[in-house]
């Protein structure tokens, strides 16, 4: 895959370099995804329907004010982020519970998806790379993207944890190990875009295992300190970095 930096009508790269604060807010904006989706469904009393349509719409301006934009953002970049997770968890849970359809058959539909957009991508950009998200055309192909590596990763993660029993902390333990072979890979020369896209894709199940650790009861086999309190934890760590990270001078890393 290689790198391509200029485009017709390039602007500033839209996405930030993918250091240690970038996975971070990522994994911590993808256990919100799961527990605010609960919380909203669930705890609020929304249902489904409700809370689908609350989070589209909200989706829906976030994104347009970030296409919108001519440079980089950090609190709308993660809010698209953090919403987007949400509406990826609510996709998949709206097949599994709605619908009655299998996680084995989502997870390979999604998997199947997310490979034709990389190929679309690639095959117009002749590059997946995060850094070159320099054009309007780029950046709906990374949102579309990222989308699908939210639904993609919350059907592989219910699958591990649900479906074949392993557990939430077996999850988290499982994922995260993942991770790190994925990191230890690209430390020794692995393909740096594929990488990143591997552990883009795994830091969802790992924050959805991490946010039902966190907020199932203790009958479940959580902690149990419920989806409203695992959620505003969450959203104010993630607030805190990405106040800290709109300070920082950003930094470029190829990816």
């Amino acid at each position: 895959m290689t790198l391509q930096t200029t485009a017709p009508g390039a602007l500033a790269n839209k996405v930030p370099a993918a250091v240690l604060s970038f996975w971070i807010i990522k994994i911590l904006s993808t256990t919100v995804g799961e527990t605010g989706a609960d919380y909203l469904a669930v705890n609020a009393g929304l249902g489904t329907a409700i809370t689908g349509g609350i989070t589209a719409a909200l989706l829906a301006g976030a994104l347009v004010a970030q296409l919108r934009s001519t440079r980089f953002v950090p609190w709308l970049y993660w809010l698209c982020v953090v919403l987007l997770s949400v509406a990826g968890t609510q996709i998949t849970d709206a097949l599994t519970d709605r619908m009655g359809v299998s996680l084995y058959i989502s997870t390979a539909v999604f998997g199947v998806l997310l490979a034709l957009l990389f190929t679309a991508w690639y095959r117009r950009e002749r590059t997946l790379s995060i850094t070159t998200i320099n054009t309007g055309r780029r950046e709906r192909f990374y949102w579309a993207a990222i989308l699908l590596t939210f639904a993609l990763g919350t059907a592989a993660g219910d699958l591990a944890t649900e479906e074949l029993a392993l557990g939430f902390r077996v999850g988290v333990l499982a994922f995260g190990a993942l991770i790190a072979i994925i990191y230890a890979a690209r430390r020794n020369g692995a393909n740096p875009v594929l990488t990143f896209w591997l552990a883009y894709i795994l830091t969802r199940p790992l924050g959805a295992s991490l946010g039902d650790l966190l907020s199932q009861s203790t009958e479940y086999g959580g902690i149990g300190w419920g989806a409203v309190n695992t959620s505003i934890v969450f959203l104010l760590a993630i607030a805190a970095l990405v106040a800290f990270v709109s300070r920082t001078p950003a930094t470029v890393r190829a990816n």
